[in-house]
């Protein structure tokens, strides 16, 4: 069997906590089956870069971490990755900041990567990059002789090209995609988008799977990501989740809890989610004192400016909210700034009569995933999901909504509410069934069987950018 080598930004290292999210579990998995390594940065700092290589090995996994200067930071994490192509990825415009530093950091930090994987790199290892913050590592890798299996994963949305060509150097970056010999995406949109561009920016033609610019052939598929539902729906059972669950019920006095579990970021909808349950909370002056949001949102990129600003933005929100409908013995909202543990999230989520999942752009959105997984199949919550959420395509049982719509969220909430229980059942079930068909494990095997039958002999010459 040929080793896996996966390359990302972070690297997560197994842990008996339980703490990994499932992608790292997932990888993890793969890696000990075909006894690769996993590189990337240790999300250390130092002084002066020295190549210097950390190697460690915890639960049967490799890793090989190097540490990054201030400066490649700033450039190219804070900079390139997170304040120029997150937010034009997720169709934020507005907030994309185009720097000629930031480009030259991230490149010059893949550059590193490259270097750093270069020598561990056997010639039938199979190549798995990952992210965007590493989009031209393919292509540099070949630049230094490697002619191995790789493939590349997009774990976030791929923008219109209307909004793609506003990128500098928006061609080069998509040419060094076709170094490698599978690009995956979450959904078919993505796919499409993708398509889109290479067509009519770059003159490619397009024939089933396979994408055709000059003499490259890449695959470009549609593999969306799962989650590993039977550990997480043993997790819910879990004594953690069960404490945690009747901690929460405790508190709850028999009111009904919604629940929204985010990562501080715009994309995730934070301010329409807190401005539609205002909304609710005036449609709806009934259900005053027996219901309330809990809302998981752990900070994260502290150092972006927009990061800060939304954190401000929904201290505020939730303030304004409590204030105007709190009671002495109630509180409509708890907004709560910081992450748990996986097991006590599944309890969280179990105990929620309502999941409230409303990104207003996602490449996938797992939370809908692990939401629909912890719940009871006898007494199952109602999941609400945007319609600009990946998972949407799969989750077709869910409720789902514009999250631009405070109104149409408020009716969503009041339904769910009124929802008899015949009703959440078969949606659980049928949202169940795919959770657990297309779960994790399905969709690493979906990706790196493309890999494993790629033929080597396929030519991989990278097209020349056109112009733009």
């Amino acid at each position: 069997m040929s080793r896996l080598i996966v390359i990302s930004n972070r690297v997560s290292r197994p842990s008996k906590a339980g703490n990994q999210g499932g992608l790292a579990v997932a990888l993890a998995e793969a890696l000990r089956e075909s006894r690769g390594t996993w590189i990337g940065w240790s999300g250390e700092v130092t002084d002066h870069f020295t190549g210097h290589i950390g190697f460690a090995e915890d639960d049967g996994v490799k890793t090989a971490t190097i540490d990054l200067e201030e400066q490649d930071i700033d450039e190219y994490y804070n900079g390139y990755a997170n304040k120029t192509l997150w937010p034009l990825f997720h169709f934020r415009i507005d907030l994309a900041e185009y720097a000629r530093d930031f480009e030259g950091g991230y490149n010059r930090v893949n550059q590193r990567f490259a270097d750093t994987a270069a020598p561990l790199i056997e010639p039938e290892d199979i190549i798995w990059v990952h992210d965007y913050h590493m989009i031209p590592l393919g292509q540099m890798l070949r630049d230094r002789g490697h002619r191995n299996r790789m493939g590349f994963f997009l774990h976030i949305p791929w923008p219109p090209t209307r909004l793609l060509v506003s990128l500098p150097h928006h061609s080069k970056l998509v040419s060094s995609l076709f170094a490698y010999d599978v690009v995956g995406f979450h959904t078919e949109e993505w796919l499409e988008s993708f398509r889109h561009y290479v067509e009519k920016e770059m003159g490619g033609r397009v024939e089933g799977d396979f994408v055709t610019v000059g003499d490259r052939t890449i695959q470009a598929v549609a593999c969306p990501i799962g989650i590993n539902a039977k550990e997480f729906a043993e997790a819910a059972d879990s004594k953690a989740a069960r404490d945690m669950g009747d901690r929460l019920r405790a508190s709850l006095q028999d009111r009904a809890m919604i629940v929204g579990v985010d990562r501080l970021d715009y994309s995730k909808g934070l301010e329409e989610r807190f401005n539609g349950y205002a909304r609710f909370l005036k449609d709806h002056p009934e259900h005053h004192r027996k219901v309330l949001l809990t809302q998981v949102a752990p900070p994260s990129r502290g150092d972006v400016e927009s990061y800060q600003q939304i954190r401000a933005t929904l201290d505020s929100l939730a303030g304004r909210l409590n204030g105007e409908y709190s009671d002495v013995d109630w509180t409509p909202i708890r907004y709560v700034n910081q992450g748990y543990p996986r097991d006590k999230l599944a309890g969280i989520y179990r105990a929620a009569k309502i999941g409230l999942v409303t990104p207003l752009r996602d490449g996938m959105n797992l939370v809908a995933k692990e939401y629909v997984a912890a719940q009871d199949p006898e007494d199952p919550g109602v999941l609400i999901l945007s319609r600009f959420a990946g998972a949407a395509l799969q989750l077709k049982d869910a409720l789902l909504i514009n999250p631009y719509s405070p109104e149409e969220m408020s009716d969503a909430i009041n339904r769910a509410l009124a929802m008899p229980l015949d009703e959440r059942k078969r949606r659980w079930r049928a949202m169940m069934d795919s959770v657990e068909q297309q779960d994790i494990s399905w969709w690493r095997q979906s990706f790196t069987e493309r890999l494993m039958a790629v033929d080597r002999n396929t030519a991989r010459v990278a097209p020349e950018p056109v112009a733009g």
